[in-house]
């Protein structure tokens, strides 16, 4: 099939650049008034199509057109009205329709034949649009044709509703009264491959799209009554719509927040999402019990209890952590656009510098900033001994951040800085070591947002791997400065000294306590330090 350029209606009339109220106008466009079978003002209605009012699968109003193709002609299938234009102005002309077999497929009537709607698409309501631009102030022909594709009958119904601009239409006249959710789908250059739906929490489609063309911009507006949805969007061909063939993304968004983006997927991806009547989120629920053998407990002894709590972790590979960040590494409390949330980007009072789309941005290669991110061991690799299992993908150190800042952070140890060689875009830096450390290397020093985020990382290292830690000293020159060669307090006195501030000047946050329950249904295990804080006093 070739299927033309399909976007959704824009839902206020506000949003129509009219600059008459009788310009474009569809008359009787919902299907509401009839004379016997005929739907008054379509004046156009050839022999190869019979026509009857429907008040059973109605898309808005008290009544559809039921439209029963009746031959494979696609010369006599055409139903019309003329509207008037004016020369100059932009119109969105668009229509639903319900097909019931899929042997059927509907073309868009808009001063010639447009855009069509997808035949396989059935037992649903879908859209045909197509913007309109007059060139000359005149009348056109609007409406629509049917065609007959492989496995039709000879007679099937298709269902024809909600013409706008429509003189019968009657929206708010702010706009949607519900949920304005807009929709931005940049397509590759297998555009027809492509299509969406959002379900309710009954699994219901409510709003969907196909049909499209390749490497073209679409933007949709919708209107959402509040309750729980997803988002899916689907291949055909399973390669997603990035980057395989041309550079095709989604972005789902509500007012300024995101709901769902993306681009490289396989066959479909699926994002959930709330519309109204939230509250502020309640913290993660410790599972009851998890931490009841360390009652009583302080100091060493405590410390080795919660090793005993959390050493038997699922241990998911270090591939699966991109997963990992797709699902629970997504900027919902600074900006709240979805993206990817870098720890060395992310700007926690103001705008981003860069944001990174989940999946489509994740490295790769990088040459500066902004390029892309990836999996930052907090607690550098090479200091357990490089690519080694659980603690190379133990997910509680990992953090997604700017690739190129990775780089230049190395292996070094955190710290704080006095003369910074680096800064990146959100004020993380590189140099030397501030003397009051009581260190005199080179350090990195990631904002103040993020260091009790990286001190509890490092206290839960510390616990989790007491019985492996303190062989680790000699791994790296680094390793050697950061770690003290013991299993109780694991670290050098400056590196304590320095987690400890860091520790109780950012307190755990509400970030910390959701990605903390994500790592947990992850791989099975907790960081204690963000459930309980007062236990890194208690115990170093």
């Amino acid at each position: 099939m070739i299927y033309g350029k399909w976007q959704k209606l824009l839902l206020a009339s506000s949003l129509m650049s009219v600059t008459g109220a009788s310009f474009a106008t569809v008359n009787n466009g919902d299907f509401e008034t009839w004379t016997s079978n005929t739907p008054s003002a379509w004046t156009t209605i050839d022999s190869g199509i019979t026509l009857a009012p429907e008040s059973n699968i109605v898309k808005s109003g008290s009544y559809a057109a039921k439209v029963t193709v009746n031959t494979a002609s696609q010369s006599s299938t055409d139903i019309r009205q003329s509207v008037a234009v004016e020369a100059g102005q932009t119109y969105q002309f668009s229509t639903w329709v319900y097909h019931t077999e899929g042997g059927i497929k509907a073309r868009l009537v808009v001063d010639g034949y447009q855009n069509y709607s997808n035949a396989a698409v059935t037992q649903q309501w879908q859209q045909i649009s197509y913007q309109y631009t007059a060139s000359t102030t005149t009348n056109i022909d609007v409406g629509l044709r049917f065609y007959d594709v492989s496995g039709f009958d000879g007679s099937e119904v298709v269902y024809v509703d909600a013409f706008l601009p429509s003189s019968g239409s009657t929206p708010p006249s702010t706009g949607c009264n519900d949920h304005s959710v807009s929709l931005s789908l940049q397509t590759d250059s297998y555009g027809e491959e492509t299509s969406w739906q959002i379900t309710n929490s009954q699994n219901n489609v409510v709003e969907s799209g196909n049909g499209y063309q390749a490497n073209t911009q679409y933007n949709q507006d919708m209107c959402l009554a509040s309750g729980d949805y997803s988002f899916t969007i689907f291949d055909s061909y399973g390669d997603g719509i990035c980057c395989n063939h041309g550079s095709g993304s989604y972005s789902l968004t509500n007012a300024n927040t995101v709901l769902a983006n993306g681009a490289s997927f396989q066959s479909s991806q699926t994002t959930a999402f709330t519309l109204g009547g939230s509250t502020d989120p309640e913290p993660p629920t410790t599972p009851t019990g998890y931490y009841a053998s360390t009652q009583g407990l302080t100091g060493f002894a405590l410390k080795t209890e919660l090793h005993n709590i959390i050493k038997n972790h699922n241990s998911r590979g270090y591939s699966a952590i991109w997963g990992f960040y797709d699902s629970a590494s997504r900027d919902k409390y600074f900006e709240n656009d979805n993206t990817i949330l870098d720890r060395y980007s992310e700007n926690p009072t103001g705008q981003d510098s860069y944001n990174y789309i989940a999946v489509t941005n994740q490295c790769g290669t990088y040459n500066s900033e902004a390029d892309c991110y990836n999996r930052e061991h907090s607690f550098p690799k090479s200091w357990f001994g490089g690519k080694v299992e659980p603690m190379n993908s133990d997910i509680h150190h990992i953090f997604a951040t700017d690739g190129y800042v990775n780089a230049k952070r190395g292996s070094y140890p955190f710290g704080e800085v006095s003369s910074a060689s680096f800064v990146s875009n959100n004020g993380s830096k590189l140099g030397s070591a501030a003397s009051s450390t009581g260190y005199n290397g080179t350090v990195f020093e990631p904002i103040d947002e993020f260091k009790g985020d990286f001190a509890r990382a490092y206290f839960y290292m510390a616990t989790r791997y007491q019985n492996v830690i303190g062989s680790w000293q000699g791994n790296s020159s680094s390793a050697n400065d950061v770690l003290n060669g013991t299993t109780n307090q694991v670290f050098e006195n400056w590196v304590v000294a320095l987690l400890l501030k860091w520790h109780n000047n950012d307190p755990v946050s509400q970030l910390e306590r959701d990605r903390n329950q994500a790592a947990y249904d992850y791989q099975g295990n907790r960081n204690p330090f963000v459930d309980h804080p007062e236990f890194v006093d208690m115990i170093w």
